[in-house]
């Protein structure tokens, strides 16, 4: 039978009690652990969010009976004295060295058997968890992640605000774009056939703040975007938003490599060096194959373009007659791999694009096997293993292509090289910020340029003229920071000039008309003086993954979804009721197949 709480009153969290607290008269109350009896006394350990605390329970026959009944996940709460422990100090425990004899035990709710244990590092299948998520999140691992979470976002709204930031929200029922992700929509009762759209991010609605005057703007946003899932992806996420008026690149960069530093010092402990270094995208895809290099570890591509473009290998003259490349990565040490772990490279980068890997095992006495020897004259071989800085017991292996397979066979390769030889550690923090993207990507799927971050991003100044000429060339005044090979966050100095904007538009397929129809309210807006502003935007939960070194932002996020965007808990996205489709003037066509 649940008791009641009357007159009593927590006095401390299970893990905020200490030696400190020895002789004083407590009430705790919180979670079942482990209900341990020994015949003549009666050990419990007791959970909260600050951590577990052992009471015991001895003496009083009629105390010591009612402890006996309790069950793992019932909820009690406790009055007793703080005392030093009679048996061995815990040193696992935080309270390790104390135990809380009890005097009164009130049941305030009785449980079930849960159908998994809640304890740290679980074994259980991510499927029950989530089924179970408000079991999974006693789960003091998962506690810790949302508290460092919460902690996080505390910071980072004193730090802005003390930097002259207004935090500002912004509408999450909006007007649908195109560019980009898919929309998620929802459809308008009051003006049949039209629909809202929930934010991708609130970009345009900050752009106008600037043009408002209220100069430095942040939010907490919530954002939304219909697209396929992976670990570091969900429908539903959470950006850290901000945008800045009459700044450059080097005003956004110093004001967030400060935010940076406050973040990991106080929240981990953990200096952040500044400046934090800075590459461009060029030289990142060049060395590292990737625009969101983890630079914990070497093996860097090499361009041995030339030293093979005389050579009879087919593949590497066929790529280079196609105007590709060829690239390599030094696997130090890897030598000796055997053939069957090579072959597995292989088939993991043509999962990339790659018709195959070349390569190049050096063995520590000094043999060279290779994929394509025979086609190799043997100074040929010797410049190329001299250019990869190849040493006995070096496995090199190549990819030859257009660029971009080259950089993303390559760039992949070396992460996966690196997971196997255990490289990447989650102790280690390195910063990046990229710079210097290119403005536009070419779309071979629409045979058309499309925007690399989004179509308000302003040209370097320099390679404006080449919009006429060379659109291929011209680089944005973007930027990405980078951390441990994720991008933790991506930013870009916006167009603020009327002309430059129209013709963005225009370079990216939108007659006047449409440009006017989707961003009418925008272009309206720079005819009465814009500012020159500048923004960014951290994905907080990739952020906090980090932080918590966790793999998966699944672990970071309260209620996250699955792969296919669904919620195991609560069961949605899930059908509605006739009439509510009846009301929004919605009608449910079958799928051709049940049809």
């Amino acid at each position: 039978m649940a008791e009641s709480m009357q007159g009593l009153k927590r006095t401390h969290r299970c893990g905020e009690l200490s030696m400190k607290n020895v002789g004083e008269t407590v009430t705790v109350m919180g979670w079942v652990q482990k209900n341990r009896n020994k015949g003549g006394i009666v050990f419990v350990d007791l959970r909260d969010r600050a951590g577990l605390l052992q009471i015991v329970f001895e003496d009083e026959e009629e105390l010591m009976a009612k402890a006996a009944k309790l069950r793992s996940e019932f909820v009690v709460a406790v009055v007793g004295t703080v005392v030093a422990r009679s048996g061995a100090v815990n040193k696992n425990m935080a309270t390790g060295e104390i135990e809380v004899r009890a005097s009164e035990l009130r049941i305030l709710s009785e449980s079930e058997t849960p159908p998994f244990p809640i304890e740290e590092n679980s074994k259980t299948k991510e499927e029950l968890r989530l089924k179970y998520r408000f079991l999974d999140l006693r789960r003091p691992d998962l506690q810790r992640n949302l508290m460092m979470r919460s902690r996080v976002a505390t910071l980072t709204r004193a730090f802005l605000a003390e930097e002259g930031f207004l935090e500002i929200e912004t509408p999450t029922m909006i007007k649908s774009t195109p560019e980009g992700a898919r929309d998620y929509l929802i459809p308008s009762r009051v003006n049949p056939g039209t629909f809202y759209a929930l934010p991708q991010s609130p970009q345009l609605l900050k752009q106008l703040l600037m043009c408002s005057g209220y100069d430095r703007y942040f939010q907490l946003a919530r954002c939304y975007r219909d697209e396929d899932l992976r670990a570091d992806r969900q429908p539903e996420f959470t950006q850290i938003d901000m945008e800045l008026s009459f700044v450059d690149v080097d005003d956004v960069i110093d004001v967030n490599e400060r935010l940076l530093a406050k973040l990991f010092k106080e929240v981990l402990d953990v200096e952040v060096s500044l400046p934090i270094p800075r590459m461009t995208w060029q030289e990142a895809m060049d060395r590292f194959g990737s625009d969101k290099p983890d630079t914990r570890f070497g093996m860097e591509l090499k361009d041995v373009t030339d030293v093979v473009k005389d050579c009879e290998f087919v593949v590497f003259k066929g790529a280079i007659e196609n105007g590709g490349s060829v690239r390599g990565i030094n696997a130090g040490g890897q030598g000796s791999m055997p053939r069957k772990k090579i072959d597995k490279l292989v088939d993991f980068a043509k999962d990339f694009g790659a018709k195959g890997l070349a390569y190049i095992a050096i063995h520590e006495d000094g043999t060279v096997k290779s994929s394509f020897g025979k086609f190799m004259k043997e100074e040929e071989m010797t410049a190329l293993i001299e250019a990869m800085d190849g040493q006995n017991g070096d496995l090199l292996l190549f990819a030859a292509d257009k660029n971009k397979v080259v950089w993303d066979v390559l760039g992949n390769l070396r992460l996966e090289i690196a997971r196997q030889l255990e490289l990447l550690d989650k102790n280690e923090y390195k910063f990046l910020w990229v710079t210097e993207f290119p403005l536009m990507e070419w779309s071979d799927e629409q045979g058309r340029y499309l925007a690399m971050h989004h179509p308000f991003t302003m040209p370097m100044d320099e390679d404006i003229p080449m919009l006429d000429t060379d659109l291929g060339k011209v680089r944005a005044k973007a930027y990405d920071i980078v951390l441990n090979g994720t991008e933790i966050g991506g930013g870009s100095v916006r167009i603020f000039n009327n002309e430059i904007q129209s013709k963005m538009l225009e370079l990216l397929g939108f007659t006047p008309e449409q440009a006017e129809e989707q961003f009418g309210f925008l272009l309206r807006a720079f005819r009465y003086g814009v500012p020159p502003h500048a923004g960014l935007a951290y994905g907080l939960d990739r952020l906090v993954m980090l932080m918590a070194k966790q793999d998966s932002i699944r672990d970071v996020i309260a209620f996250p979804k699955i792969k296919d965007a669904s919620d195991l808990m609560t069961e949605a996205p899930a059908a509605v009721d006739t009439k509510q489709l009846e009301e929004l003037g919605i009608e449910i066509s079958k799928p051709a197949e049940e049809e």
